[in-house]
């Protein structure tokens, strides 16, 4: 079999069974907290089921075959026949990684590998009951009897339909899901004939023709109202269904002849005006939402950015021209811009839980491996932020957590012998603070020794012994960034080799974003990442360093004076200055981006405070021009990798202004 990936069959699938699919592994996991939920335990039979379906259509066998067997097992977890442990916990996670693969290479176009047939088998091992079934509890015929003794009708005409039967004689969801698979013609035949009860008799000669039974979107339909479509507030399937049933015929002649004198209840056709209600409804969900190609966001989001530059443009000569008129033309402008824009940033937003499903099975498998007891909170996971951010701040994100559990979080026994609970706990939380998003990782673990940091740092050498004396706590705890540092003495397949915090640093630096650290022993550890909702659109502060015009990002901007270079002193070769009793490292951005021009007087220096790599610093700058949202445009290839710089853009006044990237620009140039 060959997927064509222009099929736009297989496109909807890989969309609708991709949600369901990330929605599956957040269930598992949670199902391994609360075993007896029924409705957990239903929806995830509902998810394979429906995965199932759609594999099935498009005919990719592997995928079937997988999904079938994972099925029949949580229909027999549901059905109450067995209950879950730990062991079929860890079955059921190689189950849906499996899943994930086969899924991911259908996405790529390539054929899916079956799963073995060990893990077949391992799930075969769970489809029978757990204990012998007894009378007591066996489940109810999937046709129940109906009280009056003569046959049941089978066709769905309207004389059939005007017929009273007990409305208690309800079919299960089993039964239900079993006359979808014949109706989709995967039922066995025969199959469904062995759970009917016995002393019923359906003849094949009184099945009618299929012009009066209900269609397929009708049985299907009224399958997702039995089961709850999962929206919060709708009717149950009781307020659409709310007469006695009739029968519905299947076309599927049952294997053996079954009693004259027991009847069957079936399930009545909804009438034409409720099938147009649920039509309309349908319809009307349908209209509400609109699938778009994030290429065709990507396009709008750029456009809105040169309109954000022609009205910036458009504000410098309003400024100078002095016209009331036109300066309420460009007042207005300004607004209208401003509001487009944040609805084009809303279109391309996600919730950040797109990210947060994944770590409780990441806490999870990695706590078990390191034999400790963890709890995950998450708060904050429908927090929007931009899609290109969701997806860039998953790795860093992950291995932060990874951290948590590995180094943060202590061994049960010596928690307990320190006065704590067994289980450790990490909460990970995600708010919008303005037009940035904060994302914390906090843990109630073992915290960060200052002392024993700076020792590692120096044993490592990673810094010398003079500098690591003159750190802050701040600056220390900042130390687990630098690379080659680890606190793990033993390097193993989770961490240990220093390579991981560096990573995530640069990670975070390169989306425009601040990471802080802070922690005490015995008490835990908590950092904070700050990112902007959009990397498209920047609030910067704009700066003029010989005549050049720079941007600095202005979520890195801490406060802004004035200095006299008189008041600056020399420690080990660099100039600092006081601030408030505290020493502020200070560098001359005109040395590092400039090599001509004549410095400004000594009383007449601008410096600006950033936080970068965890510590403040001070850029001398030649003048202030204000705040300035600009759009960030690439640099071209020829200065494309060049230290310090961010991008470009273009300024109200029409030329082209470089955006600096600090953490870079630092370390180009002030660890010479």
């Amino acid at each position: 079999m060959s997927i064509d990936l222009t099929d736009d069959i297989l496109q909807d699938f890989l969309v609708e069974a991709g949600e369901i699919i990330e929605q599956l592994g957040e269930q598992l996991v949670q199902l391994e907290k609360t075993p007896d939920d029924y409705d957990l335990l239903n929806g995830i039979f509902r998810g394979f089921h429906t995965v199932k379906g759609g594999a099935g259509f498009l005919s990719i066998t592997a995928l079937v075959t997988l999904c079938h067997k994972a099925e029949d097992v949580f229909n027999i977890l549901r059905n109450g026949e067995r209950k879950v442990d730990s062991e079929m916990m860890d079955v059921m996670l190689k189950v849906y990684d499996k899943l994930r693969g086969m899924f991911e290479s259908i996405s790529q176009g390539a054929d899916p590998e079956p799963a073995s047939q060990e893990m077949i088998n391992s799930l075969v091992r769970y489809l029978s009951p757990a204990q012998p079934v007894t009378a007591s509890n066996v489940e109810p015929a999937v046709i129940k009897p109906i009280e009056n003794k003569r046959q049941a009708p089978v066709a769905a005409e309207k004389s059939a339909a005007d017929k009273k039967v007990d409305g208690g004689d309800d079919i299960t969801d089993s039964e239900f899901e079993d006359l979808l698979d014949q109706l989709h013609g995967t039922a066995v035949p025969g199959e469904v004939a062995g759970k009917i009860s016995d002393g019923a008799n359906i003849s094949g000669a009184s099945s009618p023709d299929l012009d009066g039974d209900i269609t397929e979107d009708e049985f299907q339909s009224l399958l997702d109202q039995l089961h709850g479509s999962g929206i919060p507030g709708e009717k149950p399937a009781g307020d659409l269904i709310n007469d006695p049933p009739v029968a519905v015929s299947t076309k599927v002649e049952t294997a053996s002849a079954i009693k004259a004198d027991d009847h069957v209840a079936a399930v009545r056709k909804p009438d034409s005006t409720e099938i147009d209600k649920g039509v309309k409804k349908d319809a009307q969900q349908t209209e509400n939402t609109v699938r778009v190609d994030t290429k065709r966001l990507d396009d709008i989001m750029n456009l809105v950015g040169e309109l954000v530059l022609v009205r910036n443009r458009l504000l410098t000569i309003q400024a100078l021209a002095h016209d009331e008129e036109m300066t309420s033309v460009a007042s207005n402008l300004d607004i209208v811009t401003s509001d487009l824009q944040t609805a084009v940033m809303k279109t391309r937003m996600q919730p950040i839980k797109k990210v947060f499903g994944r770590f409780p099975r990441v806490v999870r498998d990695l706590a078990r491996s390191l034999n400790k007891d963890v709890e995950l909170e998450l708060i904050g996971e429908e927090t929007d932020l931009d899609k290109n951010l969701v997806e860039a701040l998953a790795d860093p994100l992950i291995h932060l957590v990874r951290n948590a559990v590995d180094h943060g979080v202590e061994m049960p026994d010596v928690r307990e012998k320190s006065g704590k609970s067994r289980r450790g706990k990490i909460i990970l939380s995600a708010s919008q603070e303005g037009d940035h998003i904060l994302l914390r990782i906090k843990d109630d673990g073992a915290g960060m020794d200052v002392n024993k940091l700076k020792k590692i740092a120096v044993d490592k050498g990673v810094i010398d012994a003079e500098t690591a004396q003159r750190l802050s706590e701040k600056e220390a705890f900042n130390l687990i960034f630098m690379p080659g540092f680890s606190t793990k003495e033993v390097i193993s397949d989770v961490s240990g080799r220093g390579v991981g915090m560096d990573v995530v640093k640069t990670k975070i630096s390169q989306l425009n974003g601040a990471i802080d650290i802070t922690s005490a022993p015995g008490k835990g550890s908590t950092i904070d990442i700050k990112v902007p909702l959009t990397l498209a659109i920047m609030p910067t502060l704009m700066v003029v360093v010989n005549e050049q015009v720079y941007a600095l990002p202005l979520g890195s901007v801490v406060e802004i004076f004035n200095l006299d270079l008189n008041e600056t002193n020399t420690v080990s070769g660099q100039k600092i200055v006081l601030v408030r009793n505290k020493p502020l490292p200070i560098y001359f951005l005109r040395d590092w981006l400039t090599t001509r021009g004549e410095p400004p007087a000594a009383n007449d220096n601008h410096v600006v405070m950033v936080n970068a790599t965890g510590r403040q610093v001070g850029f001398v700058v030649d003048k202030l021009l204000g705040q300035e949202e600009v759009v960030i445009k690439p640099l071209g290839s020829m200065l494309h990798g060049t230290p310090g710089m961010a991008g470009a853009t273009i300024t109200g006044n029409g030329k082209i202004s470089l955006i600096l990237d600090i953490p870079s620009l630092l370390y180009r140039y002030a660890r010479r």
